[in-house]
């Protein structure tokens, strides 16, 4: 299913949970359409980390929202290049940190898949972060979480990504999880889950973390858990996690093979025990 649906309306969401740079000036506020070396260049003093040196450029989607935009910081943190995907490059600029520099902004839509392979052409990995945002929109959900992911799946083939990092949600294998009531939410993030599992890649690690926090300091210790561990209470434990701490994980799973081909939940837990990221992905 690859729809070449117009775009879909704007879904905004709130700052927070990452650090925000001040706008750049206008003449900064451009769309950066072309790889440059500066965008390859890996930030000033990252890349100690030996495996994320060799990771090649990330595409994040999504990377103009709470959790995109973390993941964009915690990759530039490891000195990893970033090919930053919104819809609106002028609008995502003063949510971004500059273009250059190792980032890159590129205009890209998931229910328009003819946008995707320019944005994807020259990644090596790709991290999702992704989400329909719009309750007043019933058809949100399976454009974005379904049809939205099929086509960012389909178009990391063509372009020859290795490795696919999607953040869905703790919940994704409740059918009966009341936030289905939004359009079926879970039910297409979880259909979208299994068609990445089918998909291929050298590796794909689906990360569904808990409730999301922005800013207001950690919960506590990393709990991370195999699928259908965490969900809607009192069947199920749930929780929340900052989304900092989501993109972590995710910037993990792009390079630790005891992360590869699984599917892990997340959430913050203040008597939990204090463990690696590698430790935690090796656990599940």
């Amino acid at each position: 299913m690859h729809s070449a649906a117009p775009l879909a309306p704007s879904h905004r969401s709130l700052h927070g949970g990452c650090s925000r740079r001040p706008a750049p000036p206008p003449s900064r506020r451009l769309l950066v359409t072309r790889a440059s070396a500066a965008a390859d260049a890996p930030a000033a003093g990252g890349a100690a980390d030996p495996r994320f040196a060799a990771l090649g450029k990330v595409l994040v989607a999504g990377a103009a929202g709470g959790t995109g935009r973390c993941v964009v910081q915690a990759l530039r943190a490891k000195g990893v290049p970033v090919r930053a995907m919104v819809r609106d490059a002028a609008a995502a600029a003063a949510k971004l940190p500059p273009a250059g520099e190792g980032l890159e902004i590129v205009e890209g839509d998931v229910v328009n898949f003819v946008s995707l392979p320019p944005a994807l052409a020259g990644c090596d990995a790709i991290v999702v972060a992704t989400g329909a945002r719009d309750p007043s929109d019933p058809l949100g959900p399976l454009n974005v979480e379904l049809n939205g992911n099929l086509n960012l799946i389909e178009a990391a083939k063509r372009a020859g990504c290795k490795r696919f990092v999607l953040v869905s949600s703790i919940g994704a294998d409740e059918l009966l999880n009341p936030l289905n009531v939004f359009w079926g939410v879970l039910l297409f993030k979880k259909q979208a889950e299994l068609a990445l599992a089918r998909a291929g890649f050298d590796s794909f690690t689906v990360v569904r973390p808990g409730g999301l926090k922005s800013g207001g300091g950690s919960g506590g210790a990393l709990v991370m858990a195999g699928a259908g561990t965490f969900g809607f209470p009192p069947f199920k434990k749930s929780g929340s996690i900052q989304r900092s701490r989501v993109a972590d994980v995710c910037a993990e799973a792009l390079v630790s093979p005891s992360a590869w081909n699984k599917v892990v939940e997340i959430i913050e837990e203040g008597a939990a025990p204090s463990r690696t990221l590698d430790e935690l992905f090796a656990s599940v």
